[in-house]
């Protein structure tokens, strides 16, 4: 690489924060020169797990900005924070890395791509599933035309909830009164399994299909007792070329990193000349084609080195100017954000309703 780069993580609220400064710490040139949370606690896994030194901890976004002076900030609030934390940051002039989902609706998703804009630097959103090898192969098929042109994409996602498990996917068993203290089950938080997981879906669905945008979607969602947010829906999307159907669950059976739930975790994507079944965390992808409709077990690729993982990723492309590409761009992204505040609507409705289409603020 060109440089060494400089990054910090600012709020610790979703557990994948953990994970992302772990892949900092293991990149060969990136220092992580900062951390900060106004709940010291929050960052304390990180801190001792990491060896982050107490000289490079922080309780203010501004003291922390201003004395390391990072090239890339990594962003983990909550989904309804997204746009404030984006717009605060915005203007210090660093390139920007988001935790998904990408925000709680499409203004708020506008808001930042707005903001990064102005400044001229990049906004990446990471998608975590984006780096099993079982979806970068399902790509490379669809992109080598191995299907044909996409007519459909299918995906099941979720897990126990996502109390269950903190950074490395270590578990716990959360309780009533976890749930209710929990941003994870607050609407004005952006909590629930329909913006954690039908952003995944819908996302790389959008990544598979080349960006094809539906015409109208069709939600319903369900919780349990006592919770606000939505724990189960399915969203069905009508494209020109057919129907696309993205279920999310929080109480899935069991973890898909742990045991495959049934129905399991993945995707199904179907072409003009084929199909595809992927599935969580798996080593191969089943296809179907014209020439083999019995079909076949493919091994999965590795990723190639520079992306096998967020921040390599990133650091990868902004090295070397290059533009954010797929699920991590906010283009996709916000394609995917437009079926998730439809899918909302039409939940609040009670009825099919056409593809929201705001132009960007």
């Amino acid at each position: 690489m060109k440089k060494r780069w400089r990054i910090v993580g600012i709020n610790f609220s979703h557990m994948h924060m953990e994970d992302l400064l772990r892949q900092v710490d293991e990149h060969s040139h990136a220092d992580l020169v900062g951390v900060c949370d106004e709940q010291p606690e929050a960052m304390r896994s990180a801190i001792d797990n990491l060896k982050i030194a107490e000289s490079a901890v922080f309780t203010d976004y501004k003291t922390c900005l201003e004395t390391v002076k990072p090239d890339l900030v990594v962003l983990c609030p909550p989904t309804g924070e997204h746009a404030v934390w984006v717009e605060r940051i915005a203007p210090y002039d660093f390139d920007l890395l988001v935790e998904k989902p990408f925000a709680s609706s499409l203004a708020d998703a506008d808001r930042m791509i707005a903001a990064v804009q102005k400044t001229g630097k990049q906004l990446v959103i990471n998608w975590p599933i984006r780096w099993e090898p079982c979806y970068y192969t399902t790509w490379q098929l669809i992109t080598d035309g191995v299907i044909g042109d996409i007519i459909e994409v299918h995906h099941y996602g979720g897990n126990r909830g996502p109390l269950y498990h903190g950074a490395d996917k270590i578990e716990f068993e959360p309780t009533a009164d976890d749930k209710n203290r929990s941003w994870w089950y607050r609407k004005e938080a952006g909590g629930g399994s329909l913006r954690d997981y039908l952003g995944y879906g819908v996302t790389l669905g959008s990544w598979f299909n080349g960006g094809q945008l539906p015409i109208e979607v069709t939600s319903v969602a369900t919780s349990s007792p006592g919770v606000e947010v939505d724990e189960h829906t399915i969203t069905v999307a009508r494209y020109e070329n057919g129907l696309s159907k993205f279920e999310t669950r929080w109480g899935t059976f069991t973890d898909p990193w742990v045991h495959q739930p049934q129905p399991k975790c993945g995707f199904i994507v179907r072409g003009t000349k084929g199909t595809i079944s992927s599935y969580d965390y798996e080593t191969t992808v089943r296809v179907q084609t014209n020439d083999c409709p019995e079909g076949y077990d493919q091994q999965v690729s590795q990723l190639p080195e520079g992306e096998r993982n967020g921040i390599e990723y990133t650091l990868m492309r902004l090295d070397n100017n290059l533009p954010i590409e797929g699920p991590l761009s906010p283009a996709v992204s916000r394609i995917g954000q437009q079926i998730i505040e439809t899918a909302i609507l039409s939940i609040e409705k009670k009825k099919t309703v056409p593809l929201v289409d705001r132009g960007i603020n």
